[in-house]
């Protein structure tokens, strides 16, 4: 991927923070493989600025959308004190198979990892960290067999709608990790929208990356058009 492609996909841009609509399949930071990662086009995302935007938080490699950065040490402080104490207000839009019973509710289950040699991979567990997960269906299959979920994150653990949702028994389509689905599957997740009160005396700050194939596709197919239907802000 080139740096103009990164380039091309900001969001929002003002003296403080930056969005960008992050694409499957870009890490964030290097892993043991190496490979492309976004941290490598941050300086094309300087502005005129001397410092380099940095992240302030963290989207896995496979979900798309609406990824925050500060443009300079002061911002990212404040963003940091953001995310940390849960003002950051962020709304995920994921395919999900089988559908719900409930038209929305809540999943408060804590999380762990799975074991100390597998940090990055979470499960269930009474003594883990609380983790709390808000959703609600837009759209859902006539059968029951598949159904579009906007999530809301209350708490910001690694994994944590992946695992909430297959805990709760309806996985998100793709995730070969804890959905069952085959290896090199797309994940069917998407940050949708960001809102970030970066200044108390201004509106806050808000960002939406629309839906990328083949997950628009998928929405439309249960009769769910972005801007038209069911997406409150």
């Amino acid at each position: 991927m080139r740096s103009e492609e990164i380039v091309s996909r900001i969001l929002h841009r003002d003296g403080l923070m930056l969005v960008l609509d992050k694409p499957a399949g870009l890490p964030v930071h290097p892993g043991h493989g190496g490979g492309e990662t976004l941290t490598r086009h941050l300086d094309a995302l300087r502005y005129g600025l001397k410092w380099r935007p940095e992240l302030v938080h963290r989207l896995d490699k496979d979900t798309s959308g609406c990824l925050v950065l500060g443009r300079h040490p002061k911002a990212v402080r404040r963003l940091n004190e953001l995310f940390a104490t849960g003002r950051v207000e962020k709304a995920y839009l994921a395919l999900v198979a089988p559908a719900p019973a409930e038209e929305a509710g809540e999943i408060a289950l804590p999380l762990a990892p799975v074991s100390p040699d597998t940090p990055w991979r979470m499960t269930t567990d009474p003594a883990g960290q609380p983790a709390r997960t808000r959703f609600s269906v837009l759209a859902r299959a006539g059968d029951g067999s598949r159904a579009l979920l906007r999530l809301e994150p209350v708490t910001g653990r690694t994994h944590q709608l992946r695992v909430h949702c297959a805990a709760a028994g309806f996985p998100i389509v793709g995730d070969a990790l804890y959905g069952g689905a085959p290896r090199g599957s797309r994940l069917m997740l998407h940050a949708w929208r960001v809102s970030v009160p970066m200044q108390s005396s201004k509106p806050p700050v808000r960002a939406e990356a629309p839906l990328p194939e083949p997950l628009a596709s998928a929405a439309a197919a249960l009769g769910w058009e972005e801007g038209i239907q069911g997406d409150p802000a």
